[in-house]
């Protein structure tokens, strides 16, 4: 067992930030605080159910009972806010007029500013609604329902246009930028990605030069596919500028988040982009040419643009679950209204057995999207500032689970659904960006396996101090050793989820404790297995990743249900058969996937699929021979 504890160390050692921040790109800064309060305090404990997961722990103070978050006060607010929001999409908004002439009709535009949706999250002194994240959800659930251009539109000006400023700016950037930002009279957008840098920000262009007096900087570069680009007044950008280390004296590039105004001069956009979906959003290319942008403007310190962007990512993934969630109760709002009207062969297509499958797993899906948005934002409401992982999972599982509910609403529509007057082909088009920006999926899959591991590492710390001195230190290593024999014979630790669950979701609840259990222990004995080349195995870090969101998903769908269950909710039988199921497939596909990260048949062939691939590449196409040979 010490051996083993040794070389595990080493691992731990081995698998160095630098190496971690390179793999996960745009995503590496959060990578690096993880990394950095491990190192310097091994034994900090986090509250994140997430990051406890990788370390086979079941941590429940965030997700056992499902968190309720708003006061008497704030449940009011949401209430008189709610009713007006969706009367004016079913009213005023006409999503496929918005559709058809690629953007959003003026009317609509200010009967938004007249409601506030500028300015959901400012607080009210500074002029907005002042609402937490939990209303906010709540709220942008609505408009996910009716319109994902709108969504966009009001997401990249308040979710991360001018997040920054929330959350990062002094007193005086506030009082300047957010009463006209949370009215509509300017717009944001937040300007990150550029040609040659998508996924891996570190490799941004844009470059910012101080003046030898030091008021202001100098501007230069370009950005490209940015939300509201052509509409903003207030731009969050990114760019390279020079720091100097005061204990070194050495200068290095390093990026910095600046506010810039178009007023401030040498701004311009390009056209419109032309896009599958989400047409009624303005989207276009962004360039700055000497733009003279005060030091004043400099958002989170000098060479701070990491951290700003990541925690404006992070903090804004949560509402494209909410978001989603709405979209996938529009879809099955539209399959169910058709499917109990259609009749085939003398029946409703409601009373067979495929169109059965299919509304119940679009309401499988709908349902642990919502449990996972409001899961994360109550968290957030709570004070927790390590969400990252969950937002990430939440964003993945949204995307993807609305993709499937979409497709599947359109096939039970049959022809009307690929009709444009239904609405959902629309729909259909919207969605498939979701898997792409603010992180793609892929990225977000390491992204969650690799922070998760980063922590897990953390305890490894605390083993290796450990080993110096046995003697003192008995009990550290035996618990581990304990932990790793029992594994090894099939024994389980004891944990349970018990006495958090309802008694009528025991056998889901204990499928998840044992789902979390072996999870804990492939991540170990990946690390084991891999060495330090854990971080190129995107295979198997691809599998760790889908296990994470599965458990997650089983865990904030059987909180939910429990309390519906314990506070006797219409629906709490309902919800049970809903989380039965889904915990029961959801194990099923937990122990596939982390089977595949040891097996030897399941390397095989990912070593297969990687020569398929190289073949491809290496023949600029398919490389196999035409049936016909010609």
């Amino acid at each position: 067992m010490l051996r083993s504890a040794r070389n595990f160390v080493k691992i731990w050692d081995a698998v160095g930030k630098q190496t971690l921040l390179k793999t996960v790109g745009a995503s590496h800064a959060a990578v690096q605080r993880c990394y950095a309060s491990s190192d310097s305090d091994a034994k900090k404990e986090s509250k994140s159910f997430a990051m406890n997961l990788f370390r086979g722990k079941i941590q429940t103070d965030q997700v056992f009972p499902f968190p309720e978050v708003l006061s008497a006060e704030q449940q009011e607010t949401l209430q008189m806010l709610i009713d007006p929001t969706a009367k004016f999409f079913e009213e005023v908004n006409d999503a496929l007029k918005n559709d058809s002439i690629e953007k959003v009709d003026d009317p609509t535009l200010e009967g938004l500013k007249e409601l506030g949706a500028f300015g959901l999250q400012v607080p009210v002194d500074h002029g907005g609604l002042g609402l937490c994240n939990t209303q906010y959800a709540r709220l942008v659930e609505i408009v996910g329902a009716h319109d994902l251009g709108v969504g966009i539109t009001l997401g990249a000006h308040q979710s991360i246009g001018f997040k920054g400023i929330l959350l990062f700016g002094n007193p005086e950037q506030k009082k300047k930028y957010l009463p006209k930002l949370a009215s509509g009279e300017t717009v944001a957008a937040f300007c990150l990605t550029e040609p040659a840098s998508g996924s891996d920000a570190s490799s941004i262009k844009t470059r910012a030069v101080p003046s030898a007096d030091g008021k202001h900087y100098i501007l230069n570069g370009s950005k490209i596919w940015i939300s509201n680009g052509g509409l903003a007044e207030i731009f969050t950008v990114f760019a390279q500028t020079p720091v100097t280390d005061p204990k070194t004296g050495l200068t290095k590039d390093k990026v910095t988040a600046f506010v810039v105004e178009r007023s401030f001069g040498g701004v311009s956009n390009g056209p419109p982009e032309k896009k599958m979906g989400i047409k009624a959003s303005n989207t276009a290319e962004v360039y700055f040419e000497d733009v003279k942008v005060p030091a004043e403007c400099v958002l989170g310190g000098e060479g701070g643009g990491f951290k700003v962007a990541m925690n404006i990512l992070n903090n804004g993934r949560f509402g494209m679950a909410a978001a989603l969630s709405g979209t996938m109760r529009y879809c099955i709002h539209k399959a169910v209204e058709h499917a109990s009207q259609r009749t085939q062969f003398g029946k409703r297509i409601d009373s067979y057995g495929a169109i059965q499958e299919k509304i119940a797993r679009m309401t499988m899906m709908q349902y642990v999207t919502e449990s996972m948005a409001y899961m994360v934002s109550a968290n957030m409401d709570q004070g927790s500032t390590e969400f990252q992982i969950e937002a990430a999972i939440s964003k993945i599982y949204a995307s993807e689970a609305a993709w499937f509910c979409a497709d599947e609403a359109i096939q039970i529509l049959g022809g009307m659904g690929f009709m444009r007057d239904t609405g959902l082909e629309r729909v259909m088009r919207d969605l498939r960006i979701f898997r792409i920006f603010e992180g793609t999926n892929d990225i977000l899959r390491l992204f969650v396996a690799l922070t998760g591991i980063q922590y897990a590492g953390g305890q490894l710390k605390e083993v290796q101090k450990a080993l110096k001195n046995p003697a003192a230190n008995v009990g550290v290593l035996f618990n581990m050793g304990s932990k790793r024999a029992k594994r090894m014979v099939g024994m389980s630790s004891g944990q349970s989820l018990s006495q958090f669950v309802h008694p009528d979701l025991q056998a889901a609840g204990s499928k998840t404790a044992k789902a979390i259990e072996e999870f804990g222990g492939t991540v170990e004995d990946v690390l084991i297995k891999f060495n330090k080349q854990i971080i190129d195995e995107q295979f198997v870090l691809k599998r760790i990743a889908d296990s994470a969101i599965d458990i997650y998903g089983m865990v904030s769908s059987l909180s939910r249900a429990s309390r519906s269950l314990n506070q006797h909710h219409q629906s709490a039988q309902h919800e049970k058969l809903i989380v039965n199921v889904f915990c029961d497939e959801a194990a099923e596909r937990i122990t596939t996937n982390l089977a595949a990260c040891n097996n030897k048949q399941s390397r095989q062939n990912f070593d297969s699929l990687a020569q398929i691939s190289q073949d491809v590449v290496g023949n600029g196409g398919l490389f196999q021979q035409h049936p016909l040979g010609m």
